[in-house]
């Protein structure tokens, strides 16, 4: 995981930053290999990885199918998810701090996650998510409890355009007392798409105040669409 650690390293964390500021999305682009990706995929097969399937049109979530991961978890999506959050927390920290929320996240991850475990949240959150022709996911915010992370990842597992066609990421922001504002994101395979779980802060004349957003997955036209969710933040039992 050594090459995997260095290309965390070297991303441009200032400017992820501060495109998470102001609009709360940034894109990694080729983080993960081709290979890397590729085995993900491959592992959906793989049921013991697994500790729940979700059949989405059974729940009116969409048309499509996820899988989430068991304990413990991958090496690559632990790496991943310890060390993303490292740079991550201090962004969250400054978004509560600017809505006066009290809460401080700690910046190492294994202390989140024990705070988690203290709550009763203690069931693995990371999923994999695959969608065939027509599939599609609800507008949606991945909380799984009181204790809940404000930023998420996703991993683009599949290349648009070749793989599948369709199946846009789309988040929506709602403004408030205004309408919805909706923006598409095409991440490539191999690109990591930080956003946030359910709100990000904006300022107006009078302070800061809350932007909530939701997200979702266009309707995929042709072939089959791998993405891996990392929510940094366990499930209640």
């Amino acid at each position: 995981m050594t090459d995997l650690l260095q290309r965390i390293e070297n991303t441009d964390w200032q400017s992820i930053t501060e495109s998470m500021h102001k609009n709360g999305y940034a894109i990694i682009p080729n983080l993960l290999l081709n290979e890397e990706c590729d085995k993900l995929s491959i592992d959906y097969d793989q049921p013991e990885r697994y500790r729940k399937t979700v059949v989405m049109a059974r729940h009116r979530f969409g048309l499509g199918e996820y899988k989430y991961f068991n304990y413990p978890l991958p090496e690559l999506l632990q790496t991943l998810r310890t060390h993303i959050y490292s740079h991550l927390a201090p962004i969250a920290n400054t978004w509560f701090k600017a809505l006066n929320i009290n809460t401080s996240f700690p910046l190492e991850h294994q202390i989140f996650l024990q705070q988690c475990h203290a709550n009763n949240q203690q069931k693995a959150t990371v999923l994999i998510l695959k969608y065939g022709e027509g599939g599609f996911n609800t507008l949606h915010q991945d909380l799984y409890g009181e204790l809940y992370f404000p930023i998420q990842i996703v991993l683009m597992l599949s290349e648009p355009e070749h793989d599948f066609t369709g199946g846009e990421f789309v988040l929506t922001q709602q403004v408030p007392r205004a309408q919805s504002k909706a923006i598409v994101l095409k991440p490539k395979k191999g690109d990591v798409l930080i956003f946030t779980t359910n709100f990000k802060p904006e300022k107006g004349t009078k302070g800061y105040y809350r932007i909530n957003m939701k997200h979702g997955v266009s309707e995929v036209k042709t072939g089959k669409r791998y993405a891996l969710g990392i929510i940094f933040h366990d499930a209640e039992n």
